[in-house]
């Protein structure tokens, strides 16, 4: 078994040292370079390195530079898909998007994670679980969400919140660790911003 299909196995994989996995990193960080390099006016040619760079595309989306993420292939965004700056995707294992999902500035998704000893980290080994995300998400700025971890659809996360649990449909959740604080209703139609969520 490669060290590839272990990572899309979900089991203990050689990162750090296999030569395949090596190439597929950078050739995926070549694109988020060529990306990242255009001029913010240059948006054909961003959504050509996009539609290159992800493993699937629905509709029309926006990303704005810098992005970064491991491979890629493993990122599908839904329609209305927006990310703002320094949005970062770890994609050992597939990172699912709905559609309308709307990221603040500086989030994180790590699907990638180590061993807690250091000799099997040391050694170059890390896993990878999948994370989904649902319809109509929105993360505040410097959300992070770890491996493994499922968000529902119409959900708010609040702003600097560490994702670690999943967390259901019609919610706000904010904190770290992140967790819900209430049901989203039809009262919030009636408000634009309350700090008191």
């Amino acid at each position: 078994m490669t060290e590839k299909e272990k990572m899309e196995q979900q089991m203990l994989y050689d990162a750090n040292f296999d030569k395949e996995l090596i190439e597929m990193r950078r050739t995926a960080k070549d694109l988020c370079f060529r990306f990242n390099s255009l001029l913010p006016s240059n948006t054909e040619e961003q959504t050509k390195i996009m539609k290159q760079l992800l493993g699937k595309t629905k509709g029309s989306f926006e990303i704005n530079a810098p992005f970064w993420c491991d491979y890629g292939s493993n990122i599908e965004i839904g329609e209305g898909f927006f990310a703002n700056h320094n949005t970062v995707i770890l994609d050992g294992a597939k990172v699912t998007f709905g559609d309308h999902v709307f990221i603040a500035p500086n989030c994180g998704f790590y699907t990638a994670g180590h061993p807690i000893d250091y000799e099997r980290r040391n050694a170059g080994l890390e896993y990878a679980y999948p994370i989904k995300v649902g319809d109509n998400v929105w993360f505040g700025a410097g959300v992070q969400v770890m491996p493994g971890v499922t968000i529902g659809s119409d959900v708010v996360i609040g702003a600097g919140s560490i994702v670690v649990k999943d967390i259901p449909d019609h919610s706000v959740a904010v904190g770290n660790p992140c967790r819900v604080i209430r049901a989203i209703t039809e009262e919030d139609k009636k408000n634009t911003w309350n700090r008191k969520i």
